[in-house]
């Protein structure tokens, strides 16, 4: 079996100073690896030695905008990144190759106002805290025969799960410790190509153009999720090695948000790829049916839901004001709408009831499922910056 080479930060201390470009990374919430595990056996074959170099002649934006972060308070472009650099700084944010779950109650330092990013198998429900991938970033799973990857920025609070099948192909990914406009870049290891987090599209490499789909996820408290799905499976391990409560509960504060909102990035985002139509800080959860994309702000929505389309395909979304959802509205080939009454989703047609996560829950289709649609939470500024000219939702 092959070794995943674990890398020790303060050896690189010196060699990351000497190659620092100029610049420097404000506000910066990204940790390295924080965290108590003790040796942890690999399961999965990963091997960074064996992932070919990234072709910087095949991109589909600026190399200097992709950005290496040396965890120092600086950071180095990709244009003027050494090799040897790249493959250095590889995984040193380490993702989670061997994903291990348990009962709700495994970890009891999660509390029930901490965010998880929940997932539906189609058989079972999964939750991945984000306490915990505040410091790992991506989780390589395979569930019910579908490899997926569990994503998640802290810098731009974007989660989102993908397929890795691509093409015939399940692809492994890694993180490459760069960002592009502030938002994490992975690494995929059979072609060392860059892929940009929000979009799960490959950006540098000989994949640049290639795009991952979505698969539907929400990021909701864990209570929240508790109650929607009593036994779902939670992300306890990486290895056979438990979590513990050293995880900081909360990476992105007040001062962050505050900062984002008067331009002061950690890292450089492109002034003519923000949008003023909203704080750069503001949630939204940005609905994708085919190409086409359409983002709904959490907060300014509240507890409602909304009748709307996307690429001419009606849809709902459910909202509780920092989580939402969304639906194709249709069952049984009947076509509903939806409204909020006393608290609870009714739709117009059966007058039946819906939770947050399009289960029928009382009324005559009680027991019924909406189709999801594939959705992600992120902060505005970043899925504005990836989708130029963003249809926006504005209640």
């Amino acid at each position: 079996m092959l070794h995943l080479h674990v890398l020790v930060i303060v050896s690189l201390a010196g060699f990351l100073v000497a190659v620092a470009c100029s610049g420097s990374a404000s506000n910066t919430v990204r940790q390295v690896n924080s965290v108590d595990e003790t040796t942890i056996p690999i399961l999965v074959e990963v091997d960074l030695d064996s992932v070919p170099v990234v072709d910087v002649s095949v991109h589909s934006v600026p190399l200097e905008d992709v950005v290496f972060d040396t965890f120092d308070g600086g950071f180095v472009r990709l244009s003027s990144a050494p090799d040897d650099l790249i493959e250095t700084l590889r995984d040193l944010i380490r993702p989670i190759y061997n994903p291990g779950y348990g009962e709700p109650e495994a970890l009891p330092w999660l509390l029930d106002a901490d965010l998880v990013i929940g997932y539906l198998s189609g058989r079972d429900a999964y939750a991945y805290p984000i306490r915990v991938l505040n410091t790992r970033e991506l989780v390589n799973d395979e569930i019910d025969g579908l490899p997926i990857l569990v994503s998640f920025c802290p810098l731009c609070a974007s989660g989102v799960v993908y397929s890795r099948e691509l093409d015939g192909e399940t692809l492994l990914f890694g993180n490459t410790s760069a960002l592009y406009e502030t938002d994490l870049v992975m690494f995929h290891h059979q072609s060392g190509s860059c892929w940009f987090q929000v979009l799960g599209e490959s950006i540098v490499g000989k994949m640049t153009g290639q795009r991952l789909t979505p698969l539907p996820s929400m990021t909701i408290s864990w209570g929240e999720w508790k109650e929607l799905h009593p036994d779902t499976r939670l992300l306890v391990s990486d290895g056979g090695t438990k979590f513990s409560s050293t995880f900081s509960s909360d990476l992105i504060g007040s001062s962050y948000l505050d900062a984002l909102d008067a331009g002061r990035f950690s890292f450089p985002v492109s002034e003519g790829k923000l949008d003023s139509r909203l704080r750069a800080s503001e949630l939204v959860i940005t609905v994708e049916v085919g190409s086409a994309f359409k983002a709904y702000p959490l907060a300014r929505i509240g507890v409602a839901s909304v009748n709307d389309q996307v690429g001419g395909q009606t849809v709902v979304v459910f909202s509780n004001g920092a989580a939402g959802s969304a639906y194709l509205p249709t069952v049984s080939d009947e076509q509903l709408t939806f409204e909020l009454v006393e608290g609870r989703f009714i739709d117009h047609q059966t007058e039946s009831s819906w939770n947050l996560a399009g289960k029928a829950v009382a009324g005559p289709l009680e027991g019924a499922n909406l189709e999801p649609v594939p959705s992600r939470r992120a902060f505005w500024f970043s899925v504005a910056g990836a989708l130029p000219g963003l249809e926006l939702y504005l209640p």
